[in-house]
């Protein structure tokens, strides 16, 4: 059978990107078959290098790094440098998408701008991630993920009505950023594709954390602008009545969706949920619901109310620890997870790109580069 081809094979991207939110844009596009050239200072290179996550390194990199700096080539040229400049424009007329995510200003200074670029490329994607636009009094602010949460009340969603605002355990911001910006970027590949045309791509992380509160933003707008409370027992969703949210068992957590309390209340043999009969009650009484099912719960295991509540076709699920996802067939079945190999050998477990067409699964065994490593491959590619 003869081999797919990716969706994007043929494409060049230039990453000049640091930290997660730009990089992990262009590997989606590397992992869909874009050609990635990732950008770096030469001896330093991408900061995130040196961003560890529990301190674990591999192969003197970060195992943030190499997880989203996979399926890359690596040049190091130093960008304030002339005589740097030849070498640099050569790549980027051959590029068709470049992706960067300094700060405001920072490009301009370098002469790196899409106007500049434009010049040497007129038909290349140029894709940029800011922290919060050009505009306005928070333009030079620091894009940082945990900051974005706070700023934009994401975080006011998350804990208990007694708790001060919890930040989502993921860099939320930063990945829904990358997220958007590779949307826009393979939008402006069509327009090209019929125009001929490139354009200018802008995601700001402000604004895509925004896009991301769509649901509950819309509510609180169109209901007098009343900020919604959040429940004071196991709080999962500001706007919906119990008995949503996670609860503890006998040996473990069992997390319970949208549902019928009147249904809840028979099937898992509770009296007490028998007199909240009223929909309206299960919003306006939410915590007396969820304070007697936080008891009743706990009489018993997590395997004991899934097999009430799931042949039932009650949303629930068991909360999960990675050991026991990763244990399970329903999990193993997806084969998410892939081995990825650098030039000397150093091996890691990471994630496969999600998507499947025409049912393909895309991976890559091509780890991060280190510093450079394609300098001499690359400029002999310029040379011929």
């Amino acid at each position: 059978m003869m081999k797919q081809t990716k969706p994007l094979e043929g494409l060049l991207v230039l990453d000049f990107s640091q930290f997660l939110s730009g990089p992990s844009a262009a590997l989606r596009l590397s992992d869909l078959g874009a050609r990635v050239i990732k950008i770096e200072k030469p001896e330093s290179g991408d900061i995130c290098r040196s961003l560890y996550i529990s301190n674990l390194e591999l192969d003197g990199d970060s195992t943030l790094f190499h997880s989203i700096n996979r399926n890359k080539e690596g040049f190091s040229l130093d960008l304030k440098d002339n005589d740097s400049r030849v070498v640099l424009e050569q790549l980027i007329s051959k590029a068709d998408v470049l992706v960067e995510n300094f700060r405001p200003g920072v490009m301009e200074r370098l002469n790196l701008d899409y106007e500049t670029v434009k010049k040497i490329n007129p038909e290349i994607i140029y894709g940029e991630i800011t922290g919060y636009g050009y505009e306005g009094p928070w333009k030079d602010k620091i894009g940082q993920d945990l900051l974005l949460q706070s700023l934009s009340g994401i975080s006011y969603t998350n804990g208990d009505a007694n708790q001060p605002p919890l930040p989502l355990g993921l860099s939320i911001v930063d990945m829904i950023a990358g997220v958007q910006l590779v949307q826009g970027i393979l939008a402006s590949l069509v327009r090209r594709s019929i125009s001929g045309m490139g354009c200018y791509v802008q995601v700001s992380l402000l604004e895509a954390v925004l896009d991301l509160q769509f649901e509950v933003l819309t509510t609180y707008m169109n209901d007098d602008f009343q900020l919604p409370e959040r429940s004071s027992v196991n709080n999962a969703n500001v706007y919906l009545g119990a008995p949503y949210g996670i609860y503890e068992t006998q040996n473990g957590h069992i997390a319970l969706a949208m549902g019928s309390i009147i249904e809840l209340a028979e099937l898992i043999h509770c009296e007490r949920l028998k007199e909240f009969k009223k929909p309206k009650q299960w919003f306006d009484e939410r915590d007396q619901i969820k304070s007697i099912l936080k008891e009743h719960l706990k009489t018993d295991t997590t395997k004991y109310w899934l097999s009430l509540l799931e042949p039932a076709d009650f949303w629930c699920a068991e909360v999960m620890t990675w050991k026991k996802l990763l244990e399970h067939e329903g999990f193993k079945v997806l084969d998410m997870i892939q081995k990825i190999y650098r030039e000397n050998g150093m091996s890691m477990l990471t994630t496969r790109c999600p998507i499947r067409i025409d049912g393909q699964i895309y991976k890559s065994e091509i780890g991060s580069p280190t510093i450079g490593q394609h300098n001499q491959s690359i400029l002999d590619e310029l040379s011929s």
